[in-house]
């Protein structure tokens, strides 16, 4: 039997899986982190993580004895079969086929794949998610229905009572920012502020009251745009 107090949170170092790994370390006895490196433009996002788990603990000591180890899976070989503008040098704008060319196919049903392999190993029943579909680029694979059919299938195949946990997917990114400061207060927000990492291009030159990055891909513009409604609500 999995156990019923272990998580595994996909943690990739931007604002809604900081935010996401907040939330568990509320709520769960022990929590492990799952990062995936599959040639994505903005990778510098993976350097982010180290310094928001470490802060975290610092911020709340209760959550120090929760926070167990981090994993970083290689998935190399899904950028090398995406033609998309996160692992390619290309534009950044809508397709034919009415989905943006950020949208790397697969890519969420196979880390959420990977991450019930891992949990099976580390005996942990619960598997968060950031998936967002209020906020969000029109990713199908980040759909609430998705989620929900993919938890049925990852049960049926692999003879498990997994929970896929989206505490985001019906939050906006004011709402997301917001539920930081009830969970941690001030300092959580200000920590997901600086040290998260959103921006598609990889920029961390630039800081805006919002956090770091380039301030025109989708990326930032939906996170300042939610920045924006949460500090002035």
């Amino acid at each position: 039997m999995l156990s019923d107090d272990k998580a595994i949170v996909l943690f990739s170092g931007g604002q809604d899986s900081a935010t996401c790994l907040a939330w568990a370390l509320d709520r769960f006895a022990h929590v492990e982190t799952l990062g995936f490196d599959y040639g994505q433009r903005h990778a510098i996002e993976l350097t982010c993580r180290d310094t928001l788990r470490d802060t975290m603990v610092d911020q709340n000591p209760q959550w120090r004895d929760r926070l167990g180890m981090d994993h970083t899976l290689d998935l190399a070989v899904l950028g090398q079969i995406s033609e998309t503008a996160l692992t390619r040098e290309a534009a950044i704008e809508m397709t034919e086929s009415g989905l943006p060319s950020t949208f790397v196919p697969g890519r969420n049903l196979l880390f959420l794949s990977f991450a019930a392999t891992l949990a099976v190993r580390r005996n942990a029943r619960h598997i968060v998610t950031g998936v967002c579909e209020t906020d969000y680029s029109g990713y199908p694979d980040c759909r609430d229905d998705t989620i929900k059919a993919l938890q049925v299938a990852l049960n049926l195949g692999m003879e498990t009572r997994f929970v896929l946990h989206t505490p985001l997917m019906w939050r906006d990114k004011a709402q997301t920012w917001q539920l930081a400061e009830e969970i941690g207060g001030a300092d959580l927000v200000a920590l997901i502020n600086h040290e998260s990492h959103s921006c598609y291009l990889g920029d961390r030159l630039h800081l805006h009251e919002w956090g770091y990055g380039c301030g025109t891909c989708p990326a930032c513009e939906l996170r300042a745009k939610g920045w924006a409604s949460y500090v002035n609500a």
